[in-house]
């Protein structure tokens, strides 16, 4: 099953602060590979990056997840890459928590070149999305997220 990557830029402005965040990172020579661009699982660690710093800032860390029984587990990443970054360049990881029903949480990302210079609306780097299930984290089975994370993140109603 493909999951759809949603606009991640008109979702921005249309989300709540709970249910987005952002951080800037700046290339360094350990995110390279052999061809002297950022490695693609370097992309991949940004988007867990920013999503952990996510739950973080609203309070729902794993150890406040493991106190209230549920524990996001990713079940399903897709990245389209666009451009390469490169050493020194200044990549905006944007997250926005995109749905959340049942077991099921899914967070669109989108990478974008924000270094001086660049065009308006910066460069296009990368999208991604991950399908998360969340799980009981004594037994490892699917569980529904419990209302209090809901609500941290903006899905109460």
């Amino acid at each position: 099953m493909k999951l759809r990557i949603p606009d991640a830029d008109v979702l921005w402005a249309d989300l709540p602060d709970t249910r987005r965040h952002e951080r800037t990172v700046t290339v360094q020579p350990g995110d390279l590979d052999d061809l002297h661009h950022v490695n693609n699982t370097v992309y991949l660690a940004w988007c867990e990056q920013v999503a952990r710093e996510h739950a973080l800032r609203l309070g729902m860390g794993t150890d406040a997840l493991t106190a209230l029984g549920a524990v996001p587990v990713a079940r399903q990443h897709i990245i389209t890459y666009h451009r390469p970054a490169l050493l020194g360049d200044q990549v905006r990881v944007r997250t926005a928590l995109t749905l959340h029903a049942g077991v099921r949480s899914v967070r669109a990302y989108a990478l974008d070149r924000v270094n001086p210079g660049d065009p308006e609306g910066d460069v296009r780097l990368a999208e991604c999305q991950t399908e998360w299930v969340w799980v009981d984290p004594q037994s490892g089975r699917p569980k529904r997220a419990p209302a209090p994370v809901s609500a941290a993140f903006g899905f109460d109603g």
